[in-house]
């Protein structure tokens, strides 16, 4: 049986200075979050647009009959769009073997953790301002499978899973420049 290998080509080089200027961009999000936690970051505007269009994207599976699947479903659609949209970049990329946008696409994807994990962490407190109808996402998950008391742990989960999966994405990258770097030489 042949190896996965085959059915992929080689990652497309970066140049030192592209990785460089990537790794320093990250680098310096990762302190604007640090600073900033767990505030709304810039980035969460766009984020926010996507986790909205999720409730009616996902409305569709009946999202009608309260505290029925769809309606489960309906309310956990916009942190599902949020993360299926930089995910499904993150695979197109990864089949084209772009080794920038793949990490911009990772790196995007663990950055919603901070804030899915603040709004998780704010479901017994109540206190984030709130778009559209006002009802809480999370509060309402929690609360219908049992699990609301463990918000602020969940949470925190959440977000740390949230920074250590950006700094995996800056390591991984940081390899695959190496790598270049090295396959340049030879």
């Amino acid at each position: 049986m042949p190896s996965l290998s085959v059915y992929f080509d080689e990652w497309k080089p970066v140049s030192k200075p592209a990785a460089i200027s990537w790794l320093v961009a990250y680098a310096l999000f990762l302190f604007y979050a640090a600073i900033n936690a767990p505030n709304f970051l810039f980035i969460d505007f766009a984020n926010l647009a996507i986790h909205e269009a999720g409730h009616p994207l996902f409305g569709f599976f009946g999202g009608s009959d309260q505290f029925g699947f769809g309606y489960t479903l309906t309310i956990l659609g916009g942190t599902l769009l949020e993360l299926i949209v930089p995910l499904a970049c993150f695979v197109f990329f990864f089949f084209k073997r772009e080794t920038t946008a793949v990490a911009f696409c990772s790196f995007w994807f663990f950055e919603n953790f901070l804030y899915i994990g603040t709004y998780m962490a704010d479901a017994r407190a109540l206190q984030l301002p709130l778009v559209g109808s006002g009802d809480h996402d999370w509060n309402i998950l929690f609360g219908q499978w049992g699990w609301l008391r463990y918000d602020v742990s969940i949470g925190h989960t959440t977000r740390f899973l949230g920074w250590l999966g950006m700094i995996a994405t800056m390591a991984w990258l940081a390899f695959r420049s190496s790598r270049s770097a090295s396959a340049a030489s030879q």
